[in-house]
């Protein structure tokens, strides 16, 4: 058998539930992120349904361009579980009853005093070449199988409470024996002020069409991302190659930074904070600013106001009766008024002896206008206590 390291991923989640949106696969995106910290290139994410040419297609493609194919889903003992079925099919190999498997599922059901059915049996199968997985946690045990050109197959059960475990403490540990991802490494920056549009004139067209490193824009909720990811190349580290790009972006792209990695404005905020604490009042936001802050130690939520309050309210005025009600070191006011098509937003701050106030218009009204509403009020108060100097 050749031995290959997995450098490269195809994940298959098997369920015509999927298709439908009866159930929503976060199984998928759970081992893609842990996939791509580990080195390993995840190159395509597929549902499919229960159905056996369908499935055997799809690994059959999985295994002409990755190393790794790993499906979820399609274990269970009913008639439209084919996952075992098409992977024999694609082997070229018959399944049979693995004896110690079939002691096992005929004993679980003894110990809860239930019938063993004979549509029980097809979660006994194993295939030459194939390794059990123990689920602990469930009747459907999981499949490794090593395929002679030394491409590895994966099944893992539908359920998240079985899948997990079962990749935790089963499927990751053999992956790292078998040799696990290439010298790859990455960066996020997390931006506040610019729109994802803007960022393609500031980065420009041919950083982010170039290869390697690779330069990536997303619009998230509460940011625009920039990730720079690298694969080791020309003698030189993927770290070493993502630390030069971040350097090379920083001038043009480090006055928007507020975070990196998986940080959010709760964390970026607090290292500025330090041990000061803030008092807010928002209204008109239906909250989306206490949501986005959280139970964050720092934070003192005085009061939450709907849309139509007094428009003789003095966010100013309002800021500094914050504090000192709340008795914290800084108060924050923040107002959402929708206007026309768009959010007029207003938000001031005091400590006692700074204050400021802004006046700014969030894209778009409703929901996603309030959302965004909070987020500038976060970006203005990161600014405020950005170090003089």
């Amino acid at each position: 058998m050749t031995h290959r390291r997995l450098e490269t991923a195809e994940l298959l989640a098997v369920g015509a539930e999927l298709l439908v949106g009866e159930t929503r696969d976060t199984n998928s995106g759970d081992l893609a992120r842990e996939l791509t910290a580990l080195g390993v290139e995840v190159l395509r994410l597929s549902a499919l349904p229960d159905r056996l040419d369908a499935v055997a297609d799809a690994l059959r493609g999985a295994l002409a361009h990755a190393d790794l194919a790993l499906t979820t889903g399609g274990l269970g003992p009913t008639p439209d579980d084919l996952t075992r079925e098409a992977i024999a099919a694609v082997c070229g190999v018959e399944p049979y009853v693995d004896p110690t498997l079939e002691a096992w599922l005929r004993g679980m059901f003894e110990r809860r005093g239930l019938p063993y059915s004979t549509a029980n049996q097809k979660q006994a199968w194993l295939i030459p070449g194939a390794t059990s997985l123990p689920n602990p946690n469930g009747t459907a045990p999981g499949w490794w199988v090593d395929l002679p050109d030394g491409r590895v197959i994966v099944a893992l059960p539908g359920p998240p409470r079985e899948m997990g475990p079962m990749w935790r403490d089963e499927v990751l540990p053999r992956l790292r024996a078998a040799g696990l991802g290439a010298d790859r490494a990455a960066e996020t920056l997390r931006l506040s002020g610019i729109g994802e549009s803007m960022l393609v004139d500031v980065i420009g067209e041919e950083t982010l069409r170039q290869p390697n490193p690779e330069v990536a824009t997303y619009a998230r909720v509460d940011a625009v991302d920039v990730r720079v990811s690298a694969t080791g190349a020309a003698g030189r580290t993927a770290r070493e190659m993502v630390d030069a790009e971040v350097e090379r972006l920083w001038p043009a792209l480090g006055r928007y930074v507020f975070a990196r990695g998986d940080e959010g404005w709760p964390t970026a905020i607090a290292r500025r904070l330090g041990d000061r604490t803030v008092a807010l009042l928002e209204v008109g936001t239906g909250a989306q600013l206490a949501g986005m802050i959280g139970a964050e130690p720092w934070a003192r939520l005085e009061e939450v106001r709907p849309a139509g309050a007094p428009d003789a309210l003095d966010p100013q005025v309002a800021a500094r009766a914050v504090r000192e009600r709340g008795g914290c070191d800084i108060g924050v006011c923040l107002v959402a008024e929708e206007r026309v098509d768009d959010t007029a937003v207003r938000i001031a701050i005091t400590d006692g002896v700074r204050a400021t106030i802004e006046d700014h218009v969030a894209f778009l009204g409703g929901e996603q206008g309030r959302r965004r509403a909070a987020n500038i009020a976060c970006m203005v108060l990161w600014r405020w206590l950005e170090p003089a100097g």
